[in-house]
């Protein structure tokens, strides 16, 4: 997913998609545990729109500090 994406949702929005990247995230790791991973690049894939998620979220939390 890409950045520009994801700062067009709103906050609320955005808690949400960090919560669904984190339980895919959890049951990619799980499949790569039990040998049912079929692609591994979906892991970093995942870790990554997870970050991009909280960086989005932590710049409007110091956006509305100002």
């Amino acid at each position: 997913m890409k950045a520009s994406e994801l700062k067009k949702l709103s906050v609320q929005e955005l808690a949400a998609k960090e919560k669904e990247l984190k339980e895919e995230l959890f049951n990619l790791r799980f499949q790569l545990a039990t040998g049912q991973l079929t692609n591994p690049q979906r892991i970093r894939e995942c870790k990554k729109d997870v970050a991009r998620v909280k960086t989005i979220i932590r710049e409007r939390e110091l956006k509305a500090a100002e």
